[in-house]
């Protein structure tokens, strides 16, 4: 008869990505993280919108500061999606199923980086539509028709379910709740309010920066990378991330 390990060793990838959108789904944190990115995108577009006075500015970029919140919700989530099994010891059972921690990284990684692929595309269509709406009379608003608009709010939602798989990352590394989330904080966004200030050319290559001055924008500052570079860059970030943490998955003990 084969051994449990044995058992798991046979699951194919689709089954055990199959357990993880069922373990991720299940968790409350899921379902309110993506109920306040979803509701605070628009509202905080609308607030923006209804405020925009200069036509000279990026409205498409103005308008996209409704994800921001979203950036830092969906890394939370990304973090807790890996650290909540090693706090409640259910990693234990999940290794038990599933020996191979590189296949089960890689599915954590899958289900979560589309979950959160859909959540930031509804996300940055939904600010961009509602604070487009609020728009002050006698400012032309920006349309999807414009290569560069269209541009500007997809890879926003690229930006934010990479910045959730940093998140993730950060979560396989450290394994704790609190010292992950501490790390994501600073890294991907504290970063960002510190460089601005002290050194402003950095704060084009931290996270919040990339997508903030670069995804986010149909026009990118001059001193900033280019989207598509910035999206490259990115997503580096959360490979970095993703492999360190599967490596030291495979080389500790749970």
């Amino acid at each position: 008869m084969s051994t449990t390990s044995d058992h798991g060793r046979g699951y194919r990838f689709s089954d055990v990505v199959r357990m993880e959108w069922i373990k991720l789904w299940t968790l409350r944190s899921t379902r309110w993280t993506l109920f306040v990115t979803l509701v605070a995108a628009p509202a905080i577009a609308i607030a923006v919108g209804a405020g925009s006075r200069d036509p000279s500015s990026d409205l498409t970029d103005n308008i996209l500061v409704g994800i921001a919140p979203g950036l830092l919700l969906i890394g939370i989530l990304g973090v807790l999606t890996m650290t909540s099994e090693h706090s409640s010891g259910l990693i234990l059972a999940t290794l038990a199923v599933v020996p191979d921690r590189r296949r089960l990284l890689a599915a954590k990684a899958t289900v979560f980086g589309l979950a959160a692929l859909v959540v930031g595309e509804a996300t940055a269509f939904l600010a961009f539509l509602t604070g487009t709406s609020a728009l002050s009379h006698g400012l032309t608003a920006p349309t999807l028709t414009q290569p560069a608009v269209l541009r500007a709010v997809v890879l926003s939602g690229v930006g934010l379910s990479l910045t959730g798989l940093l998140g993730l990352g950060f979560g396989a590394i450290l394994r704790h709740s609190a010292a992950a989330l501490g790390a994501f904080a600073v890294a991907a966004l504290l970063a960002g309010q510190f460089t601005v200030v002290f050194a402003r050319s950095v704060s084009y290559y931290v996270p919040v920066g990339i997508v903030a001055n670069s995804l986010a924008a149909a026009t990118p500052d001059q001193d900033a990378v280019s989207p598509w570079a910035g999206l490259g860059l990115l997503g580096l970030y959360a490979t970095v991330a993703l492999g360190v943490g599967g490596w030291l998955l495979t080389r500790r003990d749970t």
